[in-house]
């Protein structure tokens, strides 16, 4: 059994979500939407869905999403049932009629493989449902780490809605509560499969939506948005169990070198962690770089 949590707060898009849920060729999960105290109400879609959809809504009477999303994520996994796999769909992304299907016949070869997080092909859409029709497919199986950098290097796009999870991996490592949510996703991703694989169904879509509405589409954000970037890198940076390819942790450690500056927090402790990594895989020549560029940056603050 699958279990698609549905964290509530715009009307706008919801319907198309549920929709999609209905029209679903394979009916074996369940939906949890969890209002996040939202001023939309959504009671005339859950009654008109509720004969379609097994389907259970439960309105909180405290906003998370505005200062903690990550948690208001958490706590609508925890209205779910013991469901072995998770999906937590947004409330304005959708699904094409397979996506549920095609999970479950990949299933065998998931658990053989030991796999722990699934990702669906995705085409992004606009607010008026508009796309390039470009849609992103991925290796089958590929370890988390280079579908990370592939993002990182803007070979590919993520996002929260095209993944399926198990919630044996999730309630070991939950999500991190970063400004925003932002990218709490990505981190997930690399912890939940313990920088494993990650298997792909390239065969059926997730639809992503990017309007003024929601946080990815927004940019009056910046600021937030970079916190929780700063946070991301100092943890996958720092921390030995992110088994990254040496040039890719070159990269991410200067990177966080430019995020140390933007963030104004050029101190001793964050510049000889950095430079105690370069150390740790061979590169005193580029720790060197480092500690010089962090120099600079800070004589001319």
């Amino acid at each position: 059994m699958l279990a698609i949590v549905i964290p509530y707060y715009k009307l706008t898009f919801f319907e198309a979500t549920l929709q999609s849920l209905a029209l679903q060729t394979n009916q074996c999960f369940k939906v949890y939407v969890g209002d996040d105290a939202s001023p939309e109400d959504p009671s005339i879609l859950i009654d008109q869905y509720k004969s379609q959809l097994n389907m259970m809504y439960h309105r909180f009477d405290e906003n998370y999403g505005g200062v903690a999303l990550s948690k208001q994520w958490e706590r609508c996994i925890a209205l779910t049932h013991e469901e072995p796999w998770i999906m937590i769909l947004g409330d304005d992304d959708y699904l094409t009629p397979n996506v549920v299907q095609d999970f479950f016949e990949h299933l065998g070869i998931i658990s053989k493989e030991k796999i722990k997080v699934v990702r669906f092909a995705t085409k992004v859409v606009n607010a008026k449902g508009e796309s390039n029709n470009m849609i992103y497919t991925h290796p089958v199986i590929e370890l988390s780490t280079n579908a990370y950098y592939r993002h990182y290097n803007c070979e590919t796009r993520s996002s929260l809605s095209e993944y399926i999870f198990s919630r044996e991996s999730f309630d070991e490592f939950k999500f991190k509560n970063f400004p925003l949510a932002w990218h709490a996703d990505d981190l997930a991703w690399l912890e939940f499969s313990n920088c494993g694989s990650i298997y792909t169904v390239n065969q059926s879509t997730v639809i992503i939506r990017l309007s003024h509405l929601n946080i990815s589409g927004r940019t009056d954000n910046q600021f937030l948005k970079q916190k929780a970037r700063f946070l991301f890198f100092k943890t996958i940076v720092l921390n030995s169990k992110f088994k990254f390819l040496k040039k890719h942790k070159i990269q991410f450690l200067f990177e966080f070198g430019i995020l140390i500056t933007e963030q104004n927090a050029v101190t001793l402790k964050n510049v000889f962690q950095v430079f105690f990594q370069f150390l740790q895989i061979g590169e005193f020549y580029n720790g060197m770089r480092f500690l010089r560029r962090m120099i600079c940056a800070k004589q001319n603050k």
